[in-house]
């Protein structure tokens, strides 16, 4: 389904991803971790190709992704849908409408130009901010949001694209331990009921072992773990984030898994 193979990266003299290489084949919520600079984003920005790879190939479902060009370069970009840690919205418009821009692939230059959408494509935005839990947010302007709330925005507007795949580029590095949650949930929650294969960049080990099915660890710019989050180990991170860092499980017990306990809720099966 999805073959990253020896992909590359390099600004002048410096290679951000070297020689990446793994294979999902059937959808998965797969978890890429590692410190700040280790090559997770680029990974991710060269399989949307937001940039080109310098070496190396992403072929998905028998597509080579890294050869496309012009409009088939476009074609896979709505196919692969793309949310960020600062969600870019449009902070004036209406939440809603941020939503509908999930279409402008495959909208017309005029309909684009004076904000014309049909009504089932209004209806489904609506439909998505409801499963998301922000229906009643849909007329307010993007601004007047909380941040949990912005990031929800984007998601609906990647689900807007009906994509293959989702890449979430640390989808909860700016959000606070709640919104983190409601977040993480809704990712999970669009994998299992809708098979979607979501690829997540995260910071913390406890994230990705509450919520992914495979954790992938990288560290300047090589996967150096590539495995299921029970295979996660003390000395796997140590390996990933640096024989400095301190990985007790007093530690590595997040925020997360503090609400957890004060709601009752469980832990997402991995």
């Amino acid at each position: 389904m999805l073959q990253i193979d020896k992909l590359t990266r390099r600004f002048g003299d410096k290679t951000a991803v070297s020689a990446a290489s793994f294979t999902v084949r059937e959808p998965a919520m797969i978890g890429i971790i590692g410190r700040s600079g280790a090559g997770k984003s680029t990974l991710l920005r060269m399989m949307n190709r937001l940039i080109d790879a310098s070496e190396g190939k992403f072929v998905f479902d028998g597509l080579d992704v890294t050869a496309l060009t012009g409009r088939d370069k476009r074609a896979w970009q709505s196919r692969c849908a793309m949310i960020f840690q600062q969600f870019n919205l449009v902070p004036r418009m209406d939440v809603v409408s941020n939503v509908l821009h999930g279409t402008l692939n495959r909208r017309s230059t005029l309909a684009t130009m004076f904000n014309l959408f049909p009504t089932e494509d209004i209806h489904r935005a609506v439909d998505i901010l409801a499963r998301l839990g922000i229906a009643e947010q849909a007329a307010k302007r993007a601004e007047a949001l909380s941040g949990g709330q912005q990031q929800r925005v984007a998601i609906a507007r990647a689900l807007m694209q009906d994509p293959d795949i989702i890449l979430a580029d640390e989808p909860i590095a700016s959000l606070d331990p709640m919104n983190a949650q409601i977040v993480m949930d809704a990712l999970r929650r669009i994998h299992e009921e809708d098979g979607r294969m979501v690829i997540c960049n995260l910071h913390t080990l406890d994230t990705a072992r509450r919520y992914c099915d495979r954790v992938i660890g990288m560290r300047d710019g090589r996967i150096v773990f590539d495995g299921t989050p029970e295979q996660l180990t003390t000395g796997v991170a140590r390996d990933i984030y640096g024989a400095g860092a301190d990985f007790s499980e007093a530690a590595t017990s997040t925020a997360i898994e503090t609400l957890d306990r004060q709601t009752g809720r469980s832990k997402v099966p991995a």
